[in-house]
């Protein structure tokens, strides 16, 4: 009896909190839009803040769907940019991480099988720690030829053809050197299983949000926000997947007081898990959060001159 009724108010609690976030499918403002291609949009408050946030699903088994993603050299583009650059795709959303100052993208772009941008493994000390560096494994979401998704900590160099993945975190190692080297890698992963990461498109960001399905926010292993940074709501971008092949994006808008206050990174877990993720990671927020479907704005960007220009991003397109 005490364990149906624990079972009781466990679901009567989660179905509660699911309840308060209802979402509307708006395909049609967005259309023309394939069948295997899904644009939901909810206003709901989130933990009684307002909130504007949009979940697009599509197929990634769709033969006639393409999943790919685009760079710049040396300098960033606004999505619009890419957007008129790659011929008008079905949907362009912001990744990576990046420096204002060199534009280079601070994490994995792959568009067919080729890495076009690597992971930056290396932060530099402060104070004391002038001379040391940490070197923490950044995240990624891969999209395999096969159409298979994958959320995994990477390792790359620009010597090798593939990157090298494993499936748990791990925490970060501290040297001298400037450069993590593949030796390096190695002996920080322990007993962690490697695998060479053949992945047909791949972009990335972080921190791991979602793995097996329940939240699991790796943000010390990985090194994102200091301190309780991830309790703090900003514009958020994510992606994701779940078991029966749904590729997930979720971009919410944020920093607009009484409209759109943003997710912190348990509220963006929460919502992907609410939608079958089974893996999900976090991508670049705050100002560079920003979706365009068939060419349309979705949320409104948090800087007030508009679309924050980007050096990486990641599309779905018809497949000619």
């Amino acid at each position: 009896m005490r364990k149906a009724l624990i079972f009781l108010i466990f679901f009567f609690h989660t179905s509660c909190l699911l309840a308060q976030q209802s979402w509307t499918r708006v395909d049609s403002l967005y259309a023309p839009l394939p069948t295997s291609m899904e644009v939901w949009k909810s206003t709901s408050p989130v933990d009684a803040k307002p909130s504007i946030v949009y979940l697009i699903r599509a197929k990634l088994s769709d033969p006639a769907l393409l999943f790919t993603a685009d760079t710049s050299k040396n300098r960033r583009l606004t999505p619009r940019q890419f957007f008129e650059k790659n011929a008008s795709p079905l949907l362009v959303v912001n990744t990576s991480f990046f420096s204002f100052t060199t534009h280079q993208n601070l994490n994995i772009v792959i568009r067919d099988g080729e890495q076009l941008a690597f992971q930056v493994h290396s932060i530099p000390g402060k104070g004391r720690d002038t001379l040391t560096w940490k070197h923490p494994l950044g995240s990624a979401l891969g999209i395999s030829s096969r159409r298979k998704a994958d959320v995994a900590w990477i390792y790359t160099d620009s010597v090798s053809t593939y990157p090298l993945a494993i499936q748990k975190p791990v925490s970060p190692i501290k040297d001298s050197h400037s450069i993590l080297s593949k030796n390096a890698f190695l002996s920080m992963i322990a007993d962690n299983e490697v695998k060479t990461w053949k992945m047909n498109t791949a972009i990335g960001g972080g921190p791991v949000l979602v793995q097996n399905g329940v939240m699991a926010i790796a943000n010390e292993q990985e090194m994102k926000f200091a301190g309780r940074a991830i309790d703090d709501r900003h514009p958020r971008t994510a992606m994701g997947y779940t078991k029966d092949g749904w590729l997930l994006v979720l971009v919410a808008e944020g920093r607009h007081l009484g409209k759109a206050e943003g997710l912190t990174l348990k509220q963006t877990a929460q919502l992907l898990i609410d939608w079958g993720c089974v893996e999900g990671l976090n991508l670049d927020g705050g100002g560079s959060s920003s979706l365009l479907i068939n060419g349309k704005s979705t949320i409104a960007p948090s800087d007030k001159e508009g679309e924050r220009a980007v050096p990486g991003v990641f599309i779905i397109k018809r497949k000619s």
